[in-house]
């Protein structure tokens, strides 16, 4: 894996670089081949109280993405190394299931089990239970915001206008809105 630390409000200094690519490095027992990777390591630092760690590791069909808040930054690498080792067993569970029925894995894991071999969760089923048709009005995203607000929905699916494709307008945590548009 190749990291790239940055920081936001923080000055990233060797011995928290080290930390964490020593953590993050530590996500490669899963697999069996070496990852090859970019990691996006971004910490921020709000008002002398609050850290955050925002972790992506964007590989051939498979993203792991993992975002941690904590007043301190090293326990906040701590809690996202976690998340980011939850995310790869539940994959891994997902993988073999398929491996079972199929034949055909499209990643291969190690046998590592994590620390202390705790077992892995059997991943649950992901149920449909309902779905909504409806025809894509166009319009540009400060309207689909609109529609989304008034329908207290926290995304919406539009087509836009200018372009004829179909967007997305979200609600992002922080409040602000989102915008995901397909490339062409």
């Amino acid at each position: 894996m190749r990291y790239n630390v940055r920081g936001e409000n923080i000055e990233i200094t060797p011995a928290l670089r080290e930390y964490a690519e020593k953590k993050i490095g530590k996500l490669e027992r899963y697999f069996e081949e070496a990852v090859n990777a970019n990691v996006n390591v971004n910490l921020k630092y709000y008002n002398d109280q609050e850290s955050k760690i925002e972790v992506t590791i964007p590989m051939t069909d498979l993203v792991l993405r993992a975002e941690e808040n904590h007043q301190d930054m090293y326990a906040a690498i701590d809690l996202v190394v976690n998340k980011l080792e939850r995310q790869i067993r539940k994959h891994k569970t997902k993988v073999n299931r398929k491996v079972r029925e199929q034949g055909a894995p499209k990643y291969i894991f190690s046998n590592y089990q994590g620390e202390g071999n705790q077992p892995v969760e059997e991943d649950e089923d992901h149920e449909v239970v309902r779905t909504k048709r409806f025809d894509l009005k166009p319009m540009d995203a400060e309207e689909a915001i609109l529609q989304m607000d008034m329908l207290g929905h926290n995304f919406f699916v539009y087509t836009d206008a200018k372009t004829n494709t179909t967007s997305v307008v979200y609600k992002r945590k922080d409040g602000k809105y989102g915008l995901i548009e397909p490339t062409v």
